[in-house]
């Protein structure tokens, strides 16, 4: 109880302080994120389990990032790969409790909708047969680390979840697909002293969103962080190993843009959802009969 009083204590600070909303968040998670494992560094409550599995992942990837000034878009796609590995340290009730580690290689980025009044798409001024594509992804490797809550069946049969935590990724590059010239003034939608489009930009009275500067812009903070939570199901066979399909929601606290006052945005989080397959096999187990 002494570690749950100094838990809620330590909340009650971090919520008082002055700190940006999103950075608080980003603390209490965490926190509690960490609290569910200083209990079993004291004490053991339930049955204890020293099960530790690896294994790979994989996946399809949706993403987008929220500009403010808003930019508007679709969903990303893109694949994630990596390695995974598990460590189940207590069942605790019903509830199996385990932490969880992975190294992913991620797809993530934007796909702008580049629309008109009528919310379709923009037709192209030099090829009327197409219209204004732009999208950029950005290929991150990311670790995130969760706390996982299981319940069912260990060791053959279903198993339903829920994992949550902190997650880092660190940019390893970025590609640009448009078929059009983000430099060409065409498309730049600059303004003369009197607040007037240059009479070169072609889609002042085409385009909704006039945002473009995130085109022409590269990254500038290339290491990102945020909170990622998960749910799904997990089938276990003793033999074969572990398969789960989970989804999972990523939500970024840093922005891949810098967001002073002299910065054009104000705010460029990523968020992003996944759909994954995991496989896991045995590496060390709890040697115990009664684990179903």
């Amino acid at each position: 109880m002494r570690n749950v009083d100094y838990f809620y204590r330590l909340m009650s600070r971090l919520y008082n302080r002055n700190i940006g909303s999103r950075v608080r968040v980003c603390m209490v998670i965490i926190i509690s994120h960490f609290s569910l494992l200083i209990p079993h560094s004291f004490a053991q409550v339930g049955e204890y389990r020293t099960d530790f599995a690896i294994g790979f992942n994989g996946g399809y990837s949706m993403s987008s990032i929220a500009f403010i000034p808003k930019v508007p878009q679709g969903q990303l796609g893109g694949l994630t790969a990596g390695f995974s590995a598990r460590y189940t340290c207590e069942k605790y009730f019903k509830s199996i409790c385990a932490v969880v580690g992975e190294v992913n290689v991620t797809q993530m980025g934007w796909k702008e909708d580049i629309l008109d009044r009528n919310d379709q798409p923009v037709v192209l001024h030099t090829d009327e047969t197409q219209t204004l594509n732009y999208a950029r992804t950005l290929t991150y490797v990311q670790i995130p680390l969760l706390a996982r809550m299981g319940w069912g069946r260990e060791r053959k049969g279903l198993q339903g979840f829920f994992q949550v935590g902190p997650q880092v990724g660190f940019l390893l590059g970025e590609s640009t697909d448009a078929n059009f010239d983000v430099h060409d003034p065409a498309f730049n939608p600059a303004v003369d002293k009197e607040g007037h489009f240059s009479t070169a930009y072609k889609y002042a009275n085409s385009r909704v969103s006039h945002t473009v500067a995130q085109d022409s812009m590269a990254v500038e903070n290339t290491f990102d962080y945020g909170i990622t939570a998960a749910a799904g199901v997990e089938f276990s066979h003793p033999k074969l190993g572990h398969f789960i399909v989970e989804g999972r929601y990523y939500y970024g606290l840093g922005n891949i843009y810098g967001s002073s006052k002299r910065d054009f945005f104000a705010r460029s989080n990523m968020g992003n959802i996944i759909i994954k397959f995991t496989y896991l096999f045995d590496i060390v187990r709890t040697k115990n009969s009664k684990i179903k």
